[in-house]
């Protein structure tokens, strides 16, 4: 699943050891676009400090991620988990240099008398 959205607040990171190792897990949250009251998701990523490392604060991305829950002593706890995260790609088109100005076409030449049209550059 994907949302756009923007930075609001990059949240330092929490690291900690496991049976399988050393693990790091940083919360962003964005303000998901497009909605009129602006929602506010916080994505987890996990062991992905060099794509955290690469978001701003107020900068748009893409970001595509997994839901997933799980029950812990009779609770239950969600996740929004980032897998990939993109710079958003602005629709706006590149400013259109301004065209250089139209040169005036050459008036046609009559022959003396003949009253015949000399198109002829030469």
């Amino acid at each position: 699943m994907d949302f756009e959205g923007k930075v609001l607040e990059i949240l330092p990171p929490v690291s900690g050891q496991s049976a399988r190792g050393t693990w790091e897990r940083q919360t962003v949250v964005f303000e998901q676009a497009n909605k009129q009251y602006g929602k506010e998701i916080a994505v987890t990523f996990m062991n992905k400090a060099q794509d955290v490392a690469s978001l701003r604060v107020g900068e748009s991305y893409t970001v595509s991620f997994d839901i997933e829950s799980r029950n812990y002593q009779g609770r239950w706890y969600t996740d929004v988990r980032a897998w990939r995260v993109q710079p958003l790609q602005s629709s706006a088109q590149p400013p259109v240099q301004d065209m250089p100005p139209f040169m005036e076409e050459p008036q046609p030449s009559y022959s003396a008398g003949a009253g015949v049209v000399d198109d002829m550059p030469f």
